[in-house]
């Protein structure tokens, strides 16, 4: 029988609850379990596909497409989830279906339409039972779907917020409608150093336990996020004041490697604690092979220095996934990709700001929509062709790649039709099925997708076969016409979709490593095993880092 497990936050958003309960479920695939991963996001929005980057970080693509029908007459199609989720996978290195992302939207708009569709005939439609009660079946059916050891649902935002008061409730019933040993929960809390004297503070730790308590939720297990370890004193007040064993109070301090949590957790004891709780008996933990994953990046120390020339550049997790593919490209190869953040729109301006990019190893042109930096952005790739860097454009920042190398090439006004819709040349247009399309939400072309690989090219050294899967998310791809005319200009198709019929990437023969791909292999991309893309292009940017000291030696 399944056995649940969630995870709450408490005092501020964006501690670090998706790593804690990603790390959680490594311990227990540490002793041969079975895992799934639930994330409760308590937005209306049914899911986070139309949410800006820099509110709620990057949006996470599945390789899956759920057809999410809230009635019998309403469809939604959903594969683009929290970001939470490439966290999931890349610590469980398990693809994770897109069902698993249950939000406030969902659990509503099914309840509503099932009201005016006269499922509930007779009966006052209310947050209890019937919000409640449509929770618990979405959190059951995930655990039915598969039958997991272990399923853990975290919730995100944090306890005392009106819109999660609905999930809490739901866990508080599902805890009361199943035996003890089937459930923990696990309380994640910010536990601030105060400089000034010199102590760690649990009292936002003891409100956020008490906010807790009053839904109804004696936590079994309470993991203080801080800069640093949590000092004795201080687990056992939280011990005390929290109603958990002190075995129970865990540490969750600032690490170099992200992927050492599991490790640190284990030292702590969670693990076995978490076990013996929920009665599982399970084999002694087998920690090697994570562990030496994780030693591949402590051990990465040489700097190599990569430029993501972008429009949403203000919050690290933009780009999360992207992020961490380049991170574990460079320690697979023995260095610490040092990561920056350019905002394009001063290139508009200011084109000689666009000098900065001959001091980067490589260039990593990042994905988006819509009008804003977008020049910009064409404007980096010209400069970083000019330069030969080694250059990676992702998904939009594919399309910017082929408008600069068009323009380039006798096409000065060629553009996208997104960014000027009234383009003499627009070598960038909407898909054909797209241009039917109104709504918004969920109507992109997404989720795995076949990618035929043309040999003898880059992408092809790179994966070393001819047919691939990887994820889309887009709506605009580059019009086939146009790249026939680039052929004798120096460019290469490099790979499309199964009918021929979409560009899925292109290279740019004259130079070293130029490379735009329509999809985003960051998304399949795993600590102990890097997307051959990101491999490739790290590869490159290392032997421009080798030349480029020798030539100064010189």
């Amino acid at each position: 029988m399944t056995k649940f497990l969630f995870v709450t936050g408490g005092v501020l958003s964006g501690i670090g609850k998706g790593a804690v309960a990603a790390a959680i479920g490594k311990s227990f695939q540490f002793r041969d379990l079975d895992v799934d991963m639930i994330k409760i996001d308590p937005y209306l929005n049914v899911d986070p596909g139309t949410l800006n980057p820099i509110e709620h970080g990057e949006v996470f693509v599945t390789d899956e497409t759920w057809g999410f029908n809230p009635s019998e007459d309403s469809s939604f199609k959903i594969a683009e989830i929290d970001q939470d989720f490439g966290t999931y996978e890349r610590f469980l290195d398990k693809t994770i279906h897109p069902r698993n992302n249950i939000t406030s939207g969902q659990v509503y708009l099914s309840v509503l339409l099932q009201e005016r569709a006269g499922s509930y005939l007779g009966r006052t439609v209310q947050i209890i039972p019937h919000i409640t009660d449509e929770i618990k079946r979405r959190i059951r059916a995930v655990a039915e779907r598969d039958s997991p050891d272990i399923l853990i649902s975290e919730v995100g935002g944090t306890v005392g917020d009106i819109e999660a008061s609905p999930f809490l409730e739901a866990i508080r019933q599902l805890r009361l409608e199943e035996p003890d040993d089937r459930t923990a929960l696990i309380h994640v809390t910010l536990v601030p150093y105060l400089e000034t004297i010199g102590q760690l503070k649990t009292k936002p730790t003891q409100h956020s336990v008490k906010n807790l308590l009053s839904a109804g939720l004696q936590p079994d297990a309470i993991v203080g996020r801080s800069d640093r370890k949590l000092s004795e004193p201080a687990k056992e007040k939280i011990s005390l004041y929290s109603n958990v064993p002190k075995r129970a109070v865990i540490s969750d301090p600032n690490i170099q490697v992200l992927y050492e949590l599991p490790l640190l957790f284990e030292k702590q004891g969670l693990g076995d604690y978490l076990c013996d709780i929920l009665r599982l008996r399970a084999r002694r933990p087998s920690l090697s092979l994570w562990e030496k994953t994780v030693d591949k990046f402590m051990r990465a120390d040489e700097e190599l220095r990569i430029a993501m020339p972008g429009k949403y550049t203000q919050i690290l997790d933009s780009y999360i996934s992207i992020n961490k593919a380049l991170k574990s490209a460079a320690a697979e190869l023995g260095y610490e990709a040092k990561l920056e953040f350019v905002d394009t729109e001063p290139f508009e301006e200011d084109p000689e700001k666009l000098e900065r990019l001959e001091d980067y190893h490589g260039v990593l042109l990042t994905p988006g929509f819509g009008t804003r930096g977008a020049e910009g952005m064409i404007k980096a790739s010209r400069k970083s062709l000019s330069m030969d860097i080694p250059f990676l454009g992702i998904c939009f920042g594919s399309q910017l790649l082929f408008i600069a190398f068009c323009r380039e090439n006798g096409l000065e006004e060629a553009n996208s039709a997104e960014v000027d819709p009234e383009t003499p040349h627009p070598v960038v247009d909407l898909l054909p099925e797209q241009k039917e399309i109104s709504q918004k939400g969920g109507t992109m072309r997404l989720g795995g997708q076949e990618v035929l690989i043309e040999p003898r090219t880059l992408l092809h050294e790179a994966y070393g076969k001819e047919k691939v899967v990887e994820r889309f998310r887009h709506r605009y791809h580059l019009i086939p016409k146009y790249v026939k005319k680039m052929k004798d200009k120096g460019l290469t198709l490099s790979a499309t979709d199964s009918e021929e019929r979409i560009v899925n990437a292109i290279e740019i023969e004259k130079n070293q490593w130029a490379v735009g791909v329509q999809f985003h292999p960051e998304f399949t991309s795993r600590p102990d095993n890097s997307n051959p893309v990101y491999l490739s292009f790290v590869k490159a940017a290392v032997e421009r880092k080798k030349t480029s000291s020798e030539g100064s030696k010189a």
